[in-house]
């Protein structure tokens, strides 16, 4: 009697250790070599020992061992970063996060980091400062690597990002590290993949992103690396962000060495502020007006009195006017004003917020008001700023 052929059910408990073991290999870089497994107890797939970073056994240091291969960290991998350019990246964060790869080719004396590049259509890319960047590709030859930084720059809601955005939500599918530099922390938050994560953007696009994303845990930090996210504010602060992913792939011995070939004097820590302290920005330094001002940045929305102001540094209104007109030759009452104006301005060219709820986020309480002070002071109306954008997001659509 022939019996029928029997098909044994798939281990789902070893498929899982198995494509464990894989990503294990691509994420890490590691060198695999056969070795002889004795049969043992747990079968002819061999023995599973898990050593991590600076775990070792009696063969060799960083040695693991799983499925009967030899497994260890291979300190001459090439470890290569993707960066995904949108129109009008900004230069200077782009380029410092290349330098700090560069460098530290450079100081190791080997090609510990490669980099590729890559633009909308495969084509060259323009930068905020007019410079055009040849790239290896475009967003749809994007594969899976260990870190994908997104570089972005001015006027980022201006531009069509959906199919950036569904190739990041494809490689964050596949387990990739994804950073952002300067105003690329708004694309990863459209995409979805900044929920549950700290994250960092310039300090000028700061109100708008809480604003559209109130949901997202946003700082004025330089930077912010929460897990397989990594963002920074831009500018220099991308020098950082890089060094601190450099101490902890390859140490901070070597960190170091980048830093001083930048000539960056320090790696500066995540929690330092983006912007120089009111008393350089302003060249004044008398305590009172400093404190004065401070309290009119943190009252933007629900403005107080000038005689409210005066009395929480112990003036009168007439001391607060004089103080104002000396050091700033401006009254109290306008700069508070054109402090919240210009607010207004980055919340009508960076959010789709109705112009009535800029008006509210920015303190006034009626839209003719809004409109009348916004008039006086830019020559235009609020609704012609957001008319003057849309054309400009119409233009920039039209020939990406």
């Amino acid at each position: 009697m022939t019996h029928p052929k029997k098909f044994n059910l798939p281990n789902f408990a070893e498929i899982h250790r198995v494509w464990s073991f894989l990503r294990y290999i691509r994420e890490n870089h590691v060198a695999i070599s056969p070795i002889p497994v004795a049969n043992s107890m747990t079968g002819a797939s061999g023995r599973i020992t898990a050593m991590h970073q600076g775990a070792t056994d009696a063969r060799s240091p960083g040695h693991v061992e799983m499925y009967g291969m030899n497994i260890r960290p291979d300190v001459g991998a090439t470890h290569t970063v993707g960066f995904l350019l949108t129109p009008n990246f900004s230069m200077i964060a782009f380029a410092a996060a290349v330098e700090v790869l560069r460098l530290t080719n450079y100081v190791t004396g080997a090609k510990a980091f490669a980099w590729r590049l890559y633009s909308p259509d495969g084509q060259p890319i323009e930068a905020s400062n007019g410079v055009a960047v040849s790239v290896d590709g475009a967003y749809g030859d994007v594969g899976p690597m260990p870190e994908i930084i997104v570089c972005s720059g001015l006027d980022v809601q201006k531009y069509d990002h959906s199919a950036l955005i569904a190739k990041l939500r494809k490689l964050a599918f596949y387990g990739v590290s994804i950073g952002a530099v300067c105003t690329g922390t708004y694309i990863l938050a459209r995409a979805g993949l900044l929920d549950d994560h700290r994250c960092a953007i310039h300090w000028e696009n700061f109100d708008s992103f809480r604003e559209e994303f109130p949901e997202i845990e946003a700082t004025q930090e330089l930077f912010e690396i929460d897990r397989n996210r990594f963002t920074c504010a831009g500018g220099t602060a991308s020098i950082d962000m890089m060094l601190a992913l450099i101490t902890a792939k390859k140490g901070a011995v070597i960190a170091a060495l980048v830093t001083d070939e930048l000539i960056h004097h320090r790696m500066r820590d995540s929690h330092e502020r983006q912007r120089m302290e009111l008393r350089a920005r302003l060249g004044v330094s008398h305590p009172k007006l400093l404190a004065v001002i401070g309290e009119m940045d943190k009252r933007l929305e629900r403005p107080v009195s000038c005689a409210q102001l005066a009395r929480t540094v112990r003036l009168s209104p007439r001391q607060l006017e004089r103080l104002f007109q000396r050091y700033l030759d401006t009254t109290p009452t306008r700069y508070y004003l054109e402090m919240r104006l210009n607010r207004a301005r980055q919340l009508l060219r960076q959010t789709s917020m109705p112009i009535l709820s800029v008006g509210l986020a920015c303190g006034f309480v009626s839209a003719s008001h809004f409109s009348k002070c916004y008039s006086e002071h830019f020559d235009r109306t609020p609704s012609e700023e957001r008319k003057g954008m849309r054309v400009e997001r119409n233009i920039a659509t039209a020939v990406a």
